[in-house]
């Protein structure tokens, strides 16, 4: 009973047994009036006998009493109260009810009560008299063939409602099918045929449910299912593109290499125009073998899993600042580390190097891009949720240009012949951490990146 239309059965039957019985008692209360009202009305027969023949037998009066199943009648006509019939009492009278002005709280009530009394009393009924032949009548009588009658009608009544429930189930099961799991397993299947092969058009699910809830769903689906295709035929076209630039970028890398050893020999060259060019030739040839390595690395499937220990910050801060001071043309740059001794953060090592290498060296060459004097500063802190690494220099901000594509590929270049793949490597490195890398500020005053490790737990 796991499928949507077996809970549906299950539930229809619950919900028509609940009501069967928010009703029960009512119909109890209603029974139990109209069994007391029929015997008033027998018991007014068998009196109207003796209103014929003032002289009624002993034997006939006991059996009229029988047949109306009370003990004795009494009458009201003309303001005058009759003993019409009578029979030795067993008991005392339990109790008295009047049916004439009785309200249905109370013939709910008395029904309760006589559901939850089980040894027999006798009791005394009053009503009014059938086709107005007197101002009331009066019987007294044993209350466990009331009781038993009602029990009687209760499961019956039961009984009757369960098959109700079924049938109302049943067919509620079969409008289910037809109205609501038959389309959903249409939708299922399409989803199903479009997993399997999601370039085949067939799978694209085409919208023909007359419920309006499925409807938009199934437009929904489609949408969905069209623009993934999409989607898919461009990253397909993107990943053939990606290796033909791949497979261009690493022969194009080779030969620059070759042509960057001629360059040693053309700089000791007599020719002063030669010499001149020369430095040109090496930076133009060396920022292409950047941009081809650059490419080559963003153009892996994946980076590897980051493989999460405790290191220390500084050692690396220190390990990326003598690596970039060795680089440093111009003495004018200053690499600061100012990474607390304390501070041990959980990360992979050789992956946060390069985070920092990269902000660290692009700060650098804006430095000297720039000819004036600066100073690149690497800095952290930890606190409840995440340690911080900082990465602040005194350059000349970046350019609005830059701040919009920072972090797309081949587009957020800031230096001049740059491919803007460095940050975009440095943000997939540290978001494989559960970080984040943004800028934090920029300006004419200096630039800010700041690296959030995120503590979680602290357990390995």
């Amino acid at each position: 009973m796991n499928s949507l239309s077996g809970r549906f059965l299950i539930l229809t039957t619950v919900f028509v047994m609940l009501a069967e019985v928010l009703i029960f008692v009512p119909s109890i209360a209603r029974f139990r009036e109209d069994f007391l009202l029929n015997r008033l009305e027998r018991a007014q027969i068998a009196s109207l006998a003796l209103l014929a023949d003032d002289m009624l037998a002993e034997d006939l009066e006991a059996e009229l009493l029988a047949n109306a199943g009370v003990y004795n009648v009494v009458l009201r006509r003309d303001e005058v109260r009759q003993l019409m019939l009578s029979s030795p009492i067993p008991d005392p009278i339990a109790d008295t009810f009047d049916l004439r002005d009785a309200s249905p709280w109370i013939l709910i009530r008395d029904a309760i009560s006589r559901f939850l009394k089980p040894e027999n009393e006798v009791i005394r009924v009053i009503g009014e008299p059938v086709k107005g032949a007197g101002l009331l009548i009066e019987v007294t009588m044993d209350s466990i063939p009331l009781r038993t009658a009602m029990i009687d009608y209760g499961l019956r009544i039961l009984g009757l409602s369960f098959v109700i429930s079924i049938i109302t189930a049943f067919f509620l099961f079969l409008a289910v099918r037809v109205v609501l799991v038959r389309p959903i397993k249409s939708v299922v299947g399409y989803m199903q045929r479009y997993a399997s092969a999601p370039e085949d058009a067939r799978g694209i699910i085409s919208p023909n449910s007359k419920v309006t809830e499925l409807r938009e769903a199934e437009e929904a689906l489609k949408m969905l299912q069209t623009d993934l295709t999409q989607a898919l035929k461009q990253r397909e076209r993107l990943a053939q593109l990606g290796g033909a630039v791949a497979k261009v970028s690493h022969d194009l890398r080779n030969i620059l290499t070759s042509a960057q050893l001629f360059t040693d020999r053309i700089e000791a060259s007599d020719d002063p125009l030669v010499r001149r060019m020369a430095p040109k030739l090496v930076n133009s040839i060396t920022r292409a073998v950047s941009l081809c390595e650059s490419t080559l690395a963003f153009g892996r499937a994946e980076e590897p899993a980051p493989t999460l220990t405790m290191v220390p910050i500084r050692a690396i801060a220190a390990d990326v600042a003598a690596s970039e001071q060795l680089s440093v043309a111009d003495a004018c740059v200053e690499i600061v580390n100012e990474v607390p001794d304390t501070l041990v953060a959980r990360a992979d090592p050789e992956q946060l190097y390069r985070v920092i290498m990269n902000l660290v060296r692009n700060a650098r060459q804006a430095l000297v891009a720039s000819g004036k004097p600066g100073r690149v500063t690497i800095a952290g802190c930890e606190n409840d949720d995440a340690w911080c690494i900082e990465i602040r220099d005194t350059g000349p901000g970046l350019p609005p240009k830059a701040r919009e594509n920072l972090f797309t590929p081949f587009q957020g270049g800031v230096r001049k012949g740059g491919s803007g793949l460095g940050l975009a490597i440095s943000q997939e490195l540290v978001r494989g951490h559960g970080g984040d890398l943004v800028l934090k500020e920029t300006g004419p005053e200096g630039t800010v990146f700041e690296i959030s490790l995120p503590r979680g737990d602290m357990t390995f």
